[in-house]
């Protein structure tokens, strides 16, 4: 929730205005958030009477019934809308498609949609809330481990535009989240694997002791589910629960004061200077922990070619991500990746790298002044080492599959309808535009999807393969399909 507070003074030759946004909302733990003897969550409804839900299939058919059951108990109308998503759905057609369904359903505007499901979910169904009468309030409840560590936190909500990841999206605070980690019985060690990387990301640049945790506690706590599986001993659960609670407290910190990323040097931002380019490079998509495990991975060996970081903490650093089964390489991340890759994160940094690197283990610097020369030997010697990992630094099962997108299920014409429109109008798009950029006293234009950039005095040609958007007037699906269903 936000409140404005302002005032207006008159000047001279107009007006001055002076706003300031409180933003206040809350988490609540809640192990069985859908357990009927749990009213908290029934009560952020009960003055509205209904319940609008936005999920993804497979929560639904997991949890879909315990869910009705829950409300039905409190006399609470429920409508739910469901959809296939991933990074490949993270798009313009699936952020429509519940638009449409919020005008179906009639929400009023201080009225929460319920969010249920991971953190691509609460990406796009919060970027709708945002944009919907250009402020909709909405609920969380998370159910990964990216979801409930890392984007349950932030405010930002978004959607992929072409290659880039999260290039359009906006600040919008949820009312409430609820963070239950029952969730994570049902989740397939693949994705408990996944969201692993974000603690680490966390806990290298930022609390040490959580990094001693994960490291003393690996494997026991990818196997058990983060000790909520059956069989789990007290003390992984014990340990597990610390760790969540640390993880989470501490990336709020980190996060409340620079809500709205006005300051750009951001300590979380550790293993996301690269991977938003590669991460979505592979035919199928690597999962985001891994992607962003191989630019941590990556940044630890710049930072120990300069010395910032030891060769023991190095070695530890990549020996946690090796046993938790992450990637720290991918045979498509090389140099002109790394150089598209920097390229499209100075524009996003304002300019400068600011690759945030730990400096020493548990703290973090931020590396501005690397030059491309640097850069590209860091990654050759990064490769080496490589070598002496199990599977040569590739991660297992590190590639998006049905449990996180409902790919399998996609219909292929409306997958292959969608993609056919997507290219369509990246031509259009740079036909009309061509994001014609001056460097240099030369002009360069960007023509038939290719879009010009510029670093270090070079200029590269960057192919925006888009993935599934909308042209001649079709957004929400092509030719009859919808990227959602409303129940």
């Amino acid at each position: 929730m936000s409140d404005l507070t302002a005032s207006v003074l008159e000047t001279k030759n107009g007006f001055h205005v002076d706003g300031y946004e409180k933003i206040s909302y809350d988490f609540t733990f809640l192990d069985g958030v859908f357990n009927v003897e749990n009213r908290q969550l029934a009560e952020c409804y009960q003055k509205w009477g209904r319940v609008l839900a936005v999920t993804d299939m497979n929560v639904f058919n997991m949890y879909g019934e315990q869910i009705e059951r829950y409300f039905q108990h409190y006399n609470l109308e429920l409508k739910v809308h469901k959809t296939k998503i991933g990074e490949k759905a993270k798009t313009i057609p699936t952020f429509l498609s519940i638009v449409d369904s919020m005008t179906e359903f009639g929400i009023y505007r201080k009225e929460p949609v319920l969010v249920v499901g991971g953190g691509l979910v609460t990406d796009v169904a919060g970027f709708a809330c945002a944009a919907y009468r250009r402020n909709t309030n909405f609920i969380r409840v998370p159910t990964t481990v990216i979801g409930l560590i890392d984007a349950s936190v932030s405010i930002k909500v978004a959607v992929n535009y072409g290659n880039y990841k999260n290039r359009l999206g906006a600040y919008h605070a949820p009312m409430h989240t609820f963070l239950d980690f029952t969730f994570l019985r049902s989740l397939p060690t693949a994705q408990i694997r996944n969201g692993f990387a974000e603690l680490i990301k966390i806990s290298s640049c930022s609390h040490l002791p959580t990094f001693d945790r994960l490291d003393k506690y690996c494997e026991q706590l990818i196997s058990t589910g983060f000790g909520r599986c059956d069989g789990a001993s007290d003390e992984i659960r014990d340990a597990a629960d610390k760790i969540n609670r640390e993880g989470i407290h501490e990336m709020l910190k980190l996060e409340t004061p620079n809500l709205h990323e006005i300051g750009l040097d951001r300590v979380i931002a550790y293993g996301h200077t690269w991977s938003p380019m590669h991460e979505l490079v592979p035919e199928t998509p690597l999962r985001h922990g891994h992607a962003i495990s191989i630019d941590m991975a990556y940044s630890a060996t710049l930072a120990n070619n300069r010395k910032l970081l030891s060769d023991e903490e190095h070695h530890r650093i990549l020996t946690l991500f090796s046993r938790a089964g992450l990637s720290m390489d991918h045979p498509q991340f090389d140099e002109d990746i790394l150089d598209k890759g920097t390229a499209a994160i100075l524009k996003t940094r304002d300019g400068k790298l600011r690759a945030a690197v730990p400096n020493p283990l548990g703290s973090c610097t931020f590396l501005n002044d690397v030059t491309v020369e640097e850069l590209n030997a860091a990654l050759r010697r990064h490769k080496e080492i490589m070598k002496g990992y199990p599977r040569n630094g590739e991660g297992l099962e590190a590639f998006v599959d049905a449990s996180d997108t409902g790919y399998t299920e996609n219909n292929q014409k409306e997958v292959e309808a969608l993609e056919a429109a997507a290219e369509k109008a990246g031509n259009l798009n740079a036909s009309m535009d061509g994001d014609s950029v001056v460097h240099g006293g030369k002009v360069m234009n960007g023509v038939n999807g290719h879009a010009n950039v510029h670093v270090n005095g070079h200029s590269h040609g960057v192919a925006d393969k888009l993935a599934n958007g909308a042209a001649q007037g079709l957004t929400n699906g092509v030719d009859g399909f919808t990227n959602g269903a409303k129940a």
